[in-house]
């Protein structure tokens, strides 16, 4: 087994299964649903925050009312070489990219994006985009419907 590997057992797995489900959900709550007392599962939940089993709490946000309905996929190749991700950090920092990802082939990264409409993805490309000196190409793919969005993963019973 690794050093750093992280060992849930099925309380925890279950934990996670209930926040995931419900980030909102309350700690009494779960210990009603899990048979625990409250400050059993405030503890639980404090040590996988600590482990960075849970990475942060958020809210899932429709972007059609705040004019964002532009999803577009964007395959990019970049000058600076596997391992080195600096064109990757360039890009996070980009308030409309919303995931990047270092993938293997041809290309270097895959970079989520979400804008109002074509044209101000043009002018992201142009303004951002081209201000990073290793980017070589891209290819942009533009999502026409979406059929499943998820951030959530699939939590095993154990």
């Amino acid at each position: 087994m690794a050093e750093h590997e992280i060992i849930l057992d099925k309380i925890d797995l279950s934990i996670l299964r209930l926040m995931q489900e419900n980030a909102r959900i309350t700690n009494a709550d779960m210990a009603r649903e899990l048979n625990m007392a409250p400050s059993g599962v405030l503890e639980r939940v404090k040590k996988l925050e600590q482990k960075n089993v849970i990475l942060q709490y958020t809210t899932r946000i429709n972007p059609a009312p705040l004019r964002q309905k532009l999803l577009a996929f964007i395959f990019m190749r970049a000058a600076d070489g596997l391992g080195c991700s600096t064109t990757g950090k360039e890009l996070a920092k980009i308030p409309e990219v919303q995931e990047v990802h270092q993938i293997a082939g041809e290309d270097c990264y895959l970079v989520k994006v979400r804008t109002a409409d074509s044209g101000t993805l043009m002018d992201l490309m142009r303004s951002q985009f081209s201000k990073i000196p290793n980017i070589l190409s891209t290819r942009t793919t533009i999502v026409m419907e979406t059929v499943k969005e998820q951030q959530q993963i699939i939590i095993p019973e154990k």
